[in-house]
């Protein structure tokens, strides 16, 4: 059986990669070549390609690959490995909002053209901006539902942030059918979920590697960000007992620039909530 599943996961990836060849190659390139200058058909044909077609590719693939197991990294949007997967609360949105309020944590505001210019403003005159908004990063095929932060200081370049994706219980339970890994559906309001989260530090000023983009530094230590939140909610009893639970993706200890031992801290939102039976145990 599980020769089989492994067979049609690579068949499934072969596909989706043929597909991506023949869009880059037999759709955009001949579009674009019959209508413009080969040098401006070469960029629209690269642009298409490496920013939309590509990184859709790479996170359908991971899609395949990370079938009955929570990812252990979120994906940036060209399809690169990104935040590990570091945190799961189990609770209602309202009931998430509230936990950190509790801790004094500030919802991020949403990524628009003038969220994005407050931030370039405020990143480079290093001026406070406590609810700015988060880069985008996809977990089970979307971006993030909801992200909250806490400034280290009055600058806009340090601080603790942690962004989260809800996923519907209703769905895990069609986990092996197509639907659950095409539908990138949240969860509805009000209902309680899991909300998978990949909690981080911002250190300082940086760019990124391929678009030298203005950008946070990030501190690589995931571990001890992860224990810093959940050390919080715990002691404002804004969370149950806390179990542990590992990712499942084969990466290794360290994800992008980030070192992570695995660990995916699990607990229901609410002083004394229990968790649903997940099978994993209390660390002491």
């Amino acid at each position: 059986m599980r020769l089989l599943i492994r067979t049609l996961q690579r068949i499934a990836i072969f596909g989706i990669g043929a597909i991506s060849i023949w869009l880059i190659v037999f759709v955009v390139w001949d579009f674009a070549d019959q209508r413009l200058p080969m040098t401006l058909a070469l960029a629209i044909t690269y642009g298409v390609g490496a920013y939309v077609i590509l990184p859709y590719a790479v996170r359908m693939g991971l899609k395949v690959t990370q079938r009955r197991r929570v990812p252990s990294f979120t994906v940036s949007g060209d399809g690169l490995p990104a935040d590990p997967v570091n945190i799961a609360l189990y609770g209602t949105m309202d009931e998430l909002r509230n936990a950190f309020a509790a801790i004094g944590w500030v919802e991020a505001d949403k990524l628009t053209l003038a969220s994005s210019w407050r931030m370039v403003r405020a990143f480079l005159l290093n001026r406070p901006y406590p609810t700015a908004p988060f880069s985008t990063l996809f977990l089970f095929g979307r971006g993030q539902d909801i992200g909250f932060q806490k400034p280290i200081g009055d600058s806009p370049r340090k601080r603790h942030h942690v962004r989260f994706w809800g996923r519907r219980l209703e769905d895990i339970q069609d986990i092996d059918t197509a639907s659950f890994w095409l539908n990138t559906d949240g969860p509805a309001p009000g209902e309680r979920v899991p909300w998978v989260g990949a909690g981080t530090r911002d250190t300082g000023f940086g760019l990124t590697k391929l678009t030298f983009q203005i950008t946070h530094a990030t501190d690589s230590d995931t571990n001890a960000e992860r224990d810093f939140i959940i050390g919080e909610l715990q002691a404002a009893g804004a969370v149950g007992p806390v179990v542990w639970e590992r990712a499942g993706d084969p990466v290794g200890k360290r994800i992008n620039h980030y070192i992570t031992d695995g660990d995916v801290a699990v607990a229901a939102l609410g002083k004394g909530a229990e968790l649903p039976e997940i099978g994993a145990s209390v660390r002491a």
